[in-house]
Parts: structure tokens; C-alpha cells; sequence
């Protein structure tokens, strides 16, 4: 199928935070090659806040999964709303849908075919598929693995920096400050409060830094969605009153990334802060336990690596994530207080 000048493309992203972040790399490429051409995105209520004010999209399709659903919504109203939404999109005669994640999605092309477009582009070898690209071999980030349906729109060369749009009205302030978060929901990428502590203290002596104390909200034990206030507690005791810290428990999705986007720095594990942070322009020093780093990496700016032989976030020490920061601080622009 040879693509109008002006196509019509869905771009269907229904996973994780830090998987939409991956992909707006490709959803910035495709605005670039269709600068008249209409570009959405179909999400979920979960990570769509990620896309918020992205001027690469001209409209962002949201769905709430079950078990994302807010208290007193009820299930009929939710297929409700989606079932209009469908109905919209096949009404628009869509040219493609691009079904981004890298991995054969069974469930999204029927999605797809559902919607009647021209064409639709995925991973894998699914049948169904107008056109399809083999699932990576080679290792490679997950910005890298989704940047190769660009080709398919004669899209050269390397995938552009993430893309995240900090709420309106909020800039940084004078003076470094530190983003530092301590949640993680993988056991071996959580890092011991002490250490935390001790970094800060570091940091503070060393650059004058100020820091901002992120972390999800809840108690640990919680079954559906745990929590760290305790650890959050637990730091902020040791660090003393007076210490120059802000704590921001944020509850929701759109309060980390305004959080984050009045912060110079990001020091946290591997997760979906991290690439909201790499979306937002942070260098980053990221902490990697049992996950891929070559494949979860943050994408398009500096940022600093540290991963153990063991797999585990605990077994790495403040100094070496002091020295991390202080490879990066150099590059790091901060206004004069």
C-alpha cells in the first residue's frame, strides 16, 4: 500500500509507563514525515497521562481497563464509553494502525481489524497483519525496537530523544535540586534508606543541592497497591529537620511528572519514573537490579548506569552513585540562585 501524503495513523500503545514513553520517539518521527497528516494515539487511563499537551498527536484515545476503573464507576459504563470510542475511530476510515509494542499482539489486532483501516503494521509473525516486522534478535533498547516501524514510512536514522510535556506554568527553580525516588516494585531494585540518606547528605555538602523526596503512597503490605510511606518516614527521620527536602508522595501519574519536571536531576531505579524523567530532559543516574539494561536504558539524554554482577540494587554503594552524579553534574544547567 503506497501511504498518502496526509495519512490517517493510529498508533495503539495499551501497556506500561515507561512503554509509551519508548514509543513517542516514533510517534515524534512520524509527525516530522506527516507534518499535515493526522496522528492519535489509543491508550489506556493508566499510562495516558504520558502524552499530555505532546504536540505530535493531534487527538489521544483513552479506554479504562476493569481493574483501572475509579471507585464507583461501574463496569457497563466503562464498555459504554469504549464502545463509542470504537465506533468513532472505524467511522474516521482510518489509512493504518501502527500496533507499537514490539511483540506479537493477538488480541490488539483484532482491535485493528475491528477498527477497518487500510492497513495495520505490528511485530511478530501474527496472521492478519498487512505488513510486519520480525521480532528483534539482536539486542536493543526498547526505543530502538519500536523506532524500526519508522522504516516502513522511509524513516532514517536514529530515533529522536523521548518525549514528555511538563504541565503548564511549571519551570525549575534557582539552584540545583535533586529528584530522588525510592519506590520500585521489583524487590531487587530497591535500594536501603541509610544509602539514601547517606547520598543525600553527600550531595548536599558537595553542590548545595536541594532534593525532592518522590515515592508511590500506601503501606508496604498493601496487596493491590503497595506503598512506601514507612521507608519515606524512615529517611526523612534520619535526614533531620532542617535538611533542604520536599516530600511528594504522588498518588497519580500527571503529580510525578509535575513533580519531576521542577527538578535539574534524577537519581532512582529502573521504572517508569525513569523514563518519565529521560522524557522530561533529566540526566539521570539510574540504578538497575534484575532487569535488561541494554534493553530498558533511558533514552536521549546523559545519564549514568550502575548494575551489580548480582542483580541487586543493594549491593551497590553511595559512593558509587555520588561519583555517578559527579560525572553528570558538569552538563547538569542550573540558574544561579
Amino acid at each position: 500500500m503506497t501511504t498518502p501524503a496526509s495519512p490517517r495513523i493510529l498508533i495503539v500503545r495499551r501497556d506500561n509507563i515507561g512503554d509509551l514513553v519508548c514509543t513517542t520517539p516514533l510517534i515524534r518521527a512520524l509527525r516530522e514525515r506527516y507534518p499535515s497528516g493526522w496522528l492519535g494515539a489509543l491508550v489506556n487511563s493508566y499510562n495516558a497521562p504520558v502524552l499530555d499537551g505532546n504536540p505530535d498527536l493531534d487527538e489521544v484515545f483513552v479506554y479504562t481497563k476493569a481493574k483501572h476503573r475509579a471507585p464507583g464507576e461501574s463496569l457497563p459504563g466503562i464498555y459504554w464509553r469504549r464502545l463509542r470510542m470504537m465506533l468513532r475511530l472505524r467511522a474516521m476510515k482510518l489509512d493504518e494502525v501502527i500496533l507499537a509494542a514490539p511483540t506479537p499482539q493477538p488480541r490488539g489486532l483484532a482491535l485493528a481489524r475491528w477498527l477497518a483501516p487500510k492497513r495495520i503494521v505490528g511485530f511478530g509473525a501474527v496472521p492478519g497483519l498487512d505488513a510486519a516486522l520480525s521480532l528483534a534478535v539482536e539486542p536493543i533498547t526498547e526505543v530502538e525496537d519500536v523506532f524500526r516501524m519508522a522504516r516502513l514510512h522511509g524513516i532514517d536514522g536514529p530515533p529522536p530523544a523521548c518525549r514528555v510535556v511538563p504541565p503548564a506554568g511549571i519551570g525549575r527553580p534557582a539552584g540545583l535540586t535533586v529528584a530522588i525516588h525510592i519506590s520500585a516494585r521489583k524487590p531487587s531494585q530497591r535500594w536501603p534508606v541509610e544509602r539514601f540518606a547517606e547520598l543525600m547528605a553527600t550531595l548536599r555538602t558537595d553542590h548545595g543541592a536541594r532534593f525532592t523526596l518522590l515515592w508511590s503512597p500506601g503501606a508496604a503490605d498493601n496487596p493491590q497497591h503497595p506503598g512506601d510511606d514507612d521507608k519515606a518516614a524512615a529517611l526523612l527521620k534520619i535526614l533531620g529537620e532542617g535538611f533542604p527536602v520536599d516530600a511528594v508522595p504522588t498518588a497519580t501519574l500527571p503529580e510525578l511528572i509535575a513533580a519531576l519536571a521542577r527538578c535539574h536531576a534524577m537519581i532512582c531505579a529502573d521504572g517508569g519514573a525513569m523514563h518519565l524523567a529521560a522524557g522530561l530532559g533529566l540526566p539521570i543516574v539510574c540504578l538497575f537490579g534484575d532487569s535488561g539494561a541494554e534493553r530498558w536504558r533511558p533514552w536521549g539524554g546523559p545519564y549514568r548506569l550502575l548494575q551489580k554482577p548480582s542483580r541487586q540494587v543493594a549491593d551497590i554503594g553511595a559512593d558509587e552513585v555520588v561519583a555517578a552524579f559527579n560525572a553528570l553534574r558538569a552538563g547538569i544547567p542550573v540558574p544561579a540562585p
